[in-house]
């Protein structure tokens, strides 16, 4: 039995060049090639940079790739509902301050509250703390919703709002003051080298990542034959099977050649008794927890945003309000709901963000909301409303991620400097996406 090609021929097909032929036949997003394609010309822009003008270039290695993808876990957690914000057409100013309140609140909870009723070091603290954490974002971002959809208040003047509130509030909580040390389990959260799950943990979600992407492509084939849609050729299959395994198992190298640092390996050592000499250990840190953390929200966002009624309903409020109302769609509610989904996934950013830091103080969270916001754009959300993807909202944050690194390798340190290349990189992706959008039309 062959296989139904997805495009019939065509005599149109001679004027289309291979790689044009290529990307149809195998469905993969242009724009996402685009973002990919910057993506990587930034990477072997900085690394060349320093092997050419500088001691060598520090860039494309394990240990900067690493930290990389952890300092890219916070934003890129909250990106991925900014993206159905903009999409319905609104915007969350308030979520880095959001951050700085719910991370506060947690900090006072686990160091000077909970530890009195259940002891120093009880191992309900981080759970509680986490699931506080959680739930006061989700209300806070729902009270926006609620003020947007059913007091007709604009969600910038809300948010705006909220912005100066919740980080007043976070100041006022301890009067300024940092709390730590947080509880050691809970720091687990924010990485290091005992917050990752090494080698081992590291294959072992490789191979099952691999088995799933498999799994799905399969499932989506026989989809399309059961309703008998056309389907990808048996070549093309297997390319973006193989690019996916590819990129995911190459990960996994990545960061299992990162090993810790040699001083954290004596203290290993002696602790556990090990006599192999500390220099002659090599001890991987494999993924960090706050990495999987956002991949773990980041499949969740999708399959939320493209294989539920949810999601339908989010695109269809994007590309016509009025009209998504006049055909049953609750708009008001739903963007209680969307808006709720945003403090939510503010609140985990808090976890990740005060874990990592250890500690809780007022500036966590300071301008993230710029940083959120430019991620989504410069990852393909439209802020005329109607299109976005989560993975967009994620490379959109490794762009700007690795904008602000790659600067600080190359000796442009300063915040400021980092700031106007941001800046312009957003605009810039906005202006390409008017054109995009132009193009279409």
């Amino acid at each position: 039995m062959t296989d139904t090609p997805t495009h019939a021929p065509q005599g149109s097909d001679a004027k289309l060049g291979p790689v044009a032929r290529f990307v149809r036949d195998t469905e993969l997003d242009t724009r996402m090639i685009g973002m990919v394609g910057a993506l990587l010309l930034i990477w072997f822009g900085f690394h060349l940079y320093g092997v050419f003008f500088k001691d060598g270039g520090s860039f494309l290695t394990a240990r900067n790739l690493w930290n990389l993808s952890v300092q890219t876990a916070v934003t890129g957690i909250m990106a991925t509902g900014m993206v159905l914000v903009i999409i319905t057409r609104n915007i969350d100013l308030s979520v880095g301050s959001i951050v700085g309140f719910t991370g506060m609140i947690m900090g006072v909870l686990q160091v000077n509250i909970l530890p009195q009723y259940l002891g120093l070091g009880h191992p309900l603290i981080w759970i509680i703390t986490v699931i506080v954490g959680i739930v006061l974002g989700a209300c806070i971002g729902a009270f926006h919703g609620w003020l947007t959809a059913y007091r007709a208040i604009p969600s910038f003047i809300v948010t705006l709002g909220g912005m100066l509130v919740w980080r007043g509030a976070a100041f006022l909580v301890a009067d300024g003051k940092t709390i730590s040390p947080v509880d050691s389990t809970f720091a687990l959260l924010g990485g290091g080298p005992y917050g990752a799950i090494g080698s081992t943990g590291s294959w072992i979600v490789g191979v099952v990542g691999c088995a799933v992407i498999l799994l799905m492509m399969y499932r989506g084939r026989k989809a399309r034959s059961k309703h008998g849609f056309s389907k990808r050729p048996v070549w093309a299959e297997t390319t973006v099977a193989a690019l996916a395994c590819g990129v995911l198992l190459g990960t996994v190298l990545v960061v299992n050649s990162y090993p810790w640092p040699i001083g954290i390996v004596k203290s290993y050592a002696a602790a556990n008794n090990i006599t192999t000499p500390p220099e002659e250990l090599f001890i991987s840190h494999g993924f960090a927890i706050p990495v999987l953390i956002l991949a773990g929200v980041a499949i969740l966002m999708t399959i939320l945003m493209t294989r539920t009624r949810f999601g339908r309903y989010v695109f269809a409020i994007g590309g016509n309000p009025e009209a998504a109302a006049l055909s049953g769609i609750d708009t008001k509610w739903m963007t209680v709901k969307i808006f709720a989904l945003m403090g939510l996934l503010s609140g985990l950013a808090a976890v990740v963000a005060s874990a990592r830091l250890t500690s809780a103080t007022n500036a966590l969270g300071d301008l993230e909301e710029l940083y959120v916001i430019a991620s989504a754009v410069i990852g393909g959300t439209s802020l005329a409303g109607g299109v976005g993807t989560i993975y967009g909202a994620i490379i959109g944050t490794l762009v700007i991620q690795s904008l602000q690194t790659g600067m600080v390798l190359i000796g442009f340190g300063d915040g400021s400097y980092r700031k106007i290349v941001v800046g312009v990189a957003l605009v810039l992706a906005v202006y390409l996406d008017i054109l995009y959008r132009k193009k279409i039309k």
